[in-house]
């Protein structure tokens, strides 16, 4: 019986006679001591690596063939082979703290593995002993990976699913509580009215995984701590054997607490950012009527003035649904005619990728689509029952730079004609998305307005 340090602490008379020694010569003694052996040695090696082996997996390892020399009395070295297996003696906690050595000596078989029998043995020995040397080193492995990635990680085995292992991460995760041998249940009662008992028993039950996508749960991080909430992404994962039974469920997944609850933050930022922006409008809009004042010769002006304010606005309500990050160009559009033209907005077809637009770009294109939309309502298709307007967009990539190219041609409304001047709507269209490569051509052709947009992306 050897103690975590490899120091013999006890053997029966039978380790005693086979190895020639006395309990005075070796108890108290580190293994190595009491039977020195090079430490460059394959002796040396196999030996160390068996108990090492035991150590940090906690599980017995055997040693099928080993050559390891006994010193004799006149201070000569014996050549003998053994055959060992080496059982971890462990505390409550789970803890190794003494290695049983059985040793046999099979130095006589070794001398008669010329026979082809013996021989067959020994070499079918040495391949299960090579064989289960790499399982453990890969078992080994694969056990620190697991315990070192930065995701939580943990198995569940059996029906009642048990937590066969879980890493550094998940245990941190549920306040390094014990976890190994227990159930759900018994390690992580606050989770058991949260429903995610029942997603585990339905994962083992048909073999679905199940995806949890920044799911809310409650867990006690502190010892004597109420329970926090956390957000997780994971995945419960079905265990199958060869069968394809499910045996058990793999659990893997990280904890994105921060990213969610930043986001949340984020959200209300851009929220109470668009509040005071229609504040802003609000009080422009309120500006504007006091300097137009209740003249009726400038009602047309202030209603038009009213109405880009309100195309800003919905824009502005776009964008923040979006985080303030993108818009989509069709909700885009389809926001600004709505606004524009009410139920006439029905007889305007869209015709065009998915493709968002930064911010800026965005607030560009809701105000052009408004004016254009509100020249077709009062002089245009949209201001009889039979006019159409065909609103198209594409993409076209040069180099690294990516642009919209968008048309707007209307149809079947009364017969257009170029403007003598140019009023401050046809000023707002004309100034196009911006980018250096920005352009916005209007043609006023007789069966009715086109306008091509082009601007980056």
């Amino acid at each position: 019986m050897l103690d975590r340090d490899l120091v013999i602490v006890w053997m029966n008379d039978c380790y005693l006679q086979v190895t020639g020694r006395t309990r005075a010569d070796i108890v108290g003694r580190p293994m190595f001591e009491a039977f020195p052996s090079a430490t460059d040695s394959e002796s040396y090696r196999q030996l160390r690596s068996s108990f090492d082996r035991v150590l940090e997996s906690g599980e017995t390892d055997e040693i099928a063939h080993i050559r390891y020399d006994i010193e004799q009395a006149d201070g000569t070295m014996e050549e003998r082979y053994w055959s060992a297996t080496h059982t971890p003696f462990k505390d409550e906690a789970g803890r190794v703290t003494h290695i049983l050595q059985h040793t046999v000596d099979i130095s006589e078989l070794h001398e008669l593995r010329g026979m082809r029998e013996q021989m067959r043995v020994y070499e079918r020995a040495e391949r299960v002993e090579t064989r289960n040397r790499n399982l453990s080193e890969e078992a080994r492995r694969l056990r620190n990976l697991l315990e070192n990635t930065p995701g939580f990680t943990a198995v569940l085995l059996g029906a009642e699913l048990r937590f066969a292992m879980a890493n550094a991460a998940y245990r941190r995760l549920t306040g390094n509580r014990p976890l190994v041998g227990l159930t759900i249940e018994q390690a992580l009662p606050e989770v058991v009215d949260q429903g995610f008992v029942e997603i585990l028993d339905e994962v083992f039950r048909t073999g679905n995984p199940y995806f949890g996508r920044q799911e809310p749960i409650f867990l006690r991080i502190q010892a004597d701590a109420e329970p926090e909430q956390v957000y997780l992404e994971f995945v419960y994962q079905p265990i199958m054997d060869g069968d394809r039974q499910v045996t058990g469920v793999f659990v893997q997944g990280h904890d994105v607490t921060e990213e969610v609850e930043s986001a949340q933050r984020q959200t209300l930022l851009i929220h109470e950012l668009n509040h005071r922006v229609k504040n802003t409008l609000a009080i422009v809009q309120g500006l504007a009527q006091q300097s137009f004042g209740l003249d009726e010769s400038n009602r047309s002006g202030r209603d038009a003035f009213a109405a880009r304010l309100g195309a800003l606005s919905a824009a502005h309500n776009l964008l923040t649904s979006c985080n303030w990050e993108s818009a989509e160009v069709r909700s885009l559009i389809q926001g600004s005619l709505a606004a524009a033209l009410g139920n006439a907005a029905e007889r305007c077809e869209l015709d065009g990728a998915e493709i968002v637009l930064r911010p800026q770009q965005a607030v560009a294109l809701a105000i052009i689509v408004h004016e254009l939309a509100t020249n077709a309502l009062k002089y245009g298709a949209s201001s009889v029952p039979d006019g159409r307007v065909a609103i198209q967009w594409v993409t076209e990539t040069a180099g690294e730079t990516v642009s919209i190219e968008l048309d707007w041609k209307e149809s079947g409304g009364p017969p257009v004609a170029a403007p003598q001047s140019k009023g401050f709507g046809s000023r707002l269209i004309q100034s196009g998305l911006g980018g250096r490569n920005g352009a916005v051509s209007i043609e006023y052709e007789r069966s009715g307005l086109h306008c091509h947009i082009k601007g980056e992306v």
